[in-house]
């Protein structure tokens, strides 16, 4: 402390008499072990973004989500499925290991367990090398993980025709045919055909719709009898007085 003329000078030992430059280190100093994050390590970034984000939207107008019709909490015979990116979750459940008494090892354990491995794979395997082969734990690990999602996804999604379940599943429009409740045959329809068939012949998630068949009659009624695709044998249980009325009745419905 100095005195002046009613005049004190103070001094902070804390603040240093030095300035200090605020530039950032020259990243030189660590040649491959670091890089700036503006720009060099965000451009990386989004460029990898990009090329995935393109891939993606080419591949869904290559091949587009086949799209099912309106959920319907009456139809007891639907076996919904869940979505693309869970089908490997889907198919674990079908081993004898991850299903039965023992689906608590596939809908918890083998998952919990899975994903915590990746979470731990960056402390199991902390090198400075960015390499592949410098950090060969990470590597195996995620190629392991990789390699079985991609395994049951392919897996489950071979066991189903796609484009005929979003065929039967599609929504179905009103149907702007009238119905001739007062045809001898129309009976038989409801008793026999309508559970699966619809109202109107529109069809539902359980049968096709009857609207607009290629089908000849003797063709229909060998149908009736005798099933076809996912329709068993045997549904119609009329006589063939009946059945003759029911295949009439399908006909001039078509023909209005």
């Amino acid at each position: 402390m100095h005195k002046g003329k009613g005049m004190k000078f103070v001094g902070d030992s804390r603040v240093s008499a030095e300035r200090k430059s605020n530039i950032p280190k020259d990243y030189s100093e660590y040649p491959g072990r670091t890089e700036a994050f503006w720009p060099n390590f965000l451009l990386k970034e989004w460029l990898a973004g990009s090329v995935f984000l393109v891939g993606f939207l080419l591949l869904t107008l290559a091949h587009p989500s086949p799209l099912e019709g309106v959920a319907d909490p009456t139809d007891a015979a639907y076996i919904p499925l869940p979505d693309w990116y869970f089908l490997f979750l889907y198919e674990l459940l079908k081993y004898e290991f991850a299903a039965g008494p023992y689906v608590i090892f596939g809908i918890l354990i083998i998952p919990g367990l899975a994903f915590g491995a990746l979470l731990l794979a960056p402390f199991l395997d902390n090198g400075p090398g960015r390499r592949p082969h410098q950090r060969p734990i990470a590597v195996i690990m995620m190629l392991l993980a990789l390699t079985s999602v991609i395994w049951l996804t392919y897996t489950s999604a071979a066991h189903v025709d796609w484009e005929t379940r979003a065929e039967q599943n599609k929504p179905i429009p009103p149907s702007s045919v009238e119905i001739d409740t007062s045809h001898e045959g129309y009976a038989s329809y409801e008793s026999n055909c309508m559970t699966c068939h619809g109202g109107e012949l529109e069809g539902t998630p359980a049968g096709v719709p009857l609207i607009g068949t290629e089908y000849s009659a003797e063709e229909i009624a060998t149908i009736a009898r005798e099933g076809i695709g996912g329709m068993p044998a045997d549904q119609f249980t009329g006589s063939d007085e009946e059945l003759e009325q029911l295949v009439d009745f399908i006909i001039s419905t078509n023909e209005q």
